[in-house]
């Protein structure tokens, strides 16, 4: 015999009470089928109509207040459809009855429902949290905010804590607030194996803060073999994709206690540095002669300084009197100078130069390899291939320009050289 309708019936036992089992065989089995078959039709109407009707509401209302993207994530991140699950599991849960089970069966049934309904709530909230996630990365990669992944992360961990309290609670039919004091002596334990996770939070936490690092951002750091672009940065790692396009794995907590270099505000800045040493050969150091100079003063480049530097170095000359005769007293151009001021002007006329940042070219302390000249400037562009195409044409014309003032550059000697030298021995 079915059961009979009590104060406690939901409307749809009542329902199938009333107006269903009365036209159905009074055997067991057959009250038990139309139960189920009644019930499972309502289930999958209420589900389907809970999600459709989430998201149909939901999605105009993201719209209207101009969050499409939010709109899209949620509904690709299935939070709607994980909704519906619970709502028709709340409902089977609610009319166990209609099953025609026993009392002690129905009940475990009900609390085990009830447990599995709490799990796909906690999933549609899990799934909401990577919509955000989905929805702040898009921001980031439009240069929009800083990525929140290690925070959602942090979270996502809490809210399955919390799904795991909750669903033994239920399925154990007791309080969760006697279950939370409990996890007060497993404290120290929690703290030892989340370890990593907490330092990783701190870590993550400092440096979203302080705008340490982002995604995109290039960044060396040799003890873990990375140098490359930032692709992605979660609670417990960052990934670094190398030149080689290899991807270095660094823990998080490593950047924020480790130093590394991050080439951001280089590009941010719009210059990028360029350092480097051309060796002149001291034995072809010299001073100019009037017939050199006058030759080099058609130079563009180098008639307004030879200019200034010829009436300089006349005046200084001038006054020593009868002791400028001898050459050793006088002031007169060399060559090495006069190149770098060759290459300073090249620098000033360089449109990929920027001529707001430090210009030098300076000659260094020489050394058994020569006089190094260091040219010390910065490129307009960036972009690793333009930067070294500028360096190129830049040293390359720098080079080219040194037999013009009689300069060579140091080069030690080859197999060539050698071979040469012995040819010649052998001639003599």
């Amino acid at each position: 015999m079915p059961p009979t309708p009590n104060a406690l019936s939901t409307p749809l036992e009542v329902w199938v009470d009333t107006w269903i089992l009365p036209w159905v065989p009074q055997e067991p089995w057959a009250q038990a089928l139309v139960g189920m078959l009644v019930l499972a039709g309502v289930v999958w109407l209420a589900g389907l109509l809970a999600s459709r009707g989430l998201a149909l509401v939901l999605g105009r209302a993201l719209q209207a207040l101009g969050r499409d993207d939010w709109s899209q994530a949620v509904a690709r991140r299935g939070v709607y459809r994980h909704l519906g699950h619970a709502v028709s599991l709340l409902l089977i849960a609610a009319n166990i009855r209609l099953l025609f089970v026993g009392e002690a069966l129905g009940d475990s049934l009900e609390r085990l429902i009830q447990a599995l309904a709490l799990v796909y709530v906690f999933l549609a909230f899990n799934r909401l949290l990577r919509a955000w996630q989905d929805v702040n990365m898009l921001g980031v990669q439009q240069g929009r905010g800083r990525p929140i992944k290690g925070y959602l992360e942090v979270a996502q961990l809490a809210v399955w804590a919390l799904c795991v309290v909750l669903v033994v609670s239920v399925l154990l039919d007791q309080s969760p607030l006697l279950m939370l004091s409990g996890l007060g002596a497993l404290s120290a334990v929690l703290l030892l194996v989340f370890k990593d996770t907490l330092l990783s939070l701190v870590a993550s936490t400092q440096m979203n803060t302080n705008d340490m690092l982002r995604i995109g951002d290039w960044i060396e750091m040799p003890q873990a073999g990375a140098d490359g672009f930032v692709i992605d940065m979660a609670l417990h790692t960052v990934k670094v994709q190398n030149w080689d396009k290899t991807v270095t794995t660094i823990p998080t907590y490593k950047l924020f206690s480790e130093s590394y270099r991050n080439w951001r505000q280089m590009f941010e800045s719009g210059g990028r540095r360029i350092k480097r040493t051309l060796r002149i050969d001291a034995e072809s150091v010299r001073f100019l002669d009037d017939d050199e100079i006058q030759a080099l003063s058609r130079y563009r480049l180098l008639s307004d300084y030879l200019a200034a530097k010829q009436s300089a170095l006349q005046a200084s000359n001038q006054a020593l009197q009868e002791t400028a005769a001898v050459p050793a007293n006088r002031r007169r151009l060399t060559n090495l100078g006069t190149f770098r001021a060759y290459a300073l002007a090249y620098l000033k006329q360089n449109p990929n130069i920027r001529q707001d940042m430090l210009m030098i070219v300076r000659a260094l302390e020489p050394d058994s390899q020569g006089v190094p000249v260091e040219v010390y400037c910065f490129s307009r562009l960036t972009a690793w291939v333009d930067y070294e195409q500028v360096q190129g044409d830049l040293f390359d014309h720098l080079l080219a320009i040194l037999p013009e003032l009689s300069l060579r550059v140091y080069q030690a000697p080859s197999g060539h050289v050698f071979s040469r030298l012995a040819g010649g021995a052998e001639r003599d």
